[in-house]
């Protein structure tokens, strides 16, 4: 089958909880349209990178209980990627499954590396100096990784090899993931099956 004529991989994900209420749109083979808007300023920044650099279109809407903090709001935009990308991949027949990139940003250099493997594990090394990234708690750069990585059944591993600003580094680290995870949801020209030994991912 032509790739022009395959069934478009996007996925619609809704969660309404009594912390949070989140629409999230993502389609895999995009242009890099985001149109993010999670109330919390740097987390949309990250997830705009995400985007424009794994040429994802992401739309997001989130209301959450940000008069706590934001916590709950950007772990469960965390849970609906990863949830989308999960369902948009399908069956991750034909896709090449692993992909990685390093990202310098000033300073700063950071690598990424993925595998669409079906078993989420998350490794992130970050060293952030500051308790908070504007509105964003600093530690919860590291849990939106690994809560996405949980629920997109990914394996991630996510460095900062070295750098001295904060939003440098946390900026660095979504690029790096947009880029490998372009290359890892990208379709195999050579495969036509499950990238796997196990005949399944």
């Amino acid at each position: 089958m032509d790739e022009r004529d395959a069934p478009a991989r996007r996925a619609h994900i809704e969660r309404r909880t009594k912390e949070t209420q989140i629409e999230l749109s993502l389609e895999l083979d995009g242009s890099g349209q985001a149109d993010i808007e999670s109330g919390i300023g740097f987390l949309d920044h990250l997830l705009t990178h995400l985007a424009v650099h794994g040429l994802f279109d992401l739309r997001v809407r989130a209301a959450g209980d940000l008069h706590v903090d934001e916590h709950h709001t950007a772990e469960d935009i965390a849970i609906c990627l990863g949830q989308a990308l999960d369902a948009a991949l399908r069956d991750r027949a034909g896709i090449q499954r692993m992909g990685h990139a390093y990202v310098p940003m000033d300073e700063t250099l950071a690598r990424v590396a993925v595998d669409l493997s079906g078993r989420p594990y998350a490794v992130i090394h970050a060293g952030f100096s500051k308790p908070a990234i504007g509105a964003l708690d600093s530690d919860l750069v590291a849990h939106v990784l690994e809560t996405l990585a949980a629920h997109a059944r990914m394996n991630l591993h996510a460095e900062v090899l070295y750098g001295r600003n904060d939003h440098h580094k946390a900026e660095a680290l979504f690029k790096a993931l947009g880029r490998a995870l372009r290359v890892a949801v990208g379709l195999d020209e050579r495969r036509a099956g499950i990238p796997s030994t196990k005949g399944v991912l």
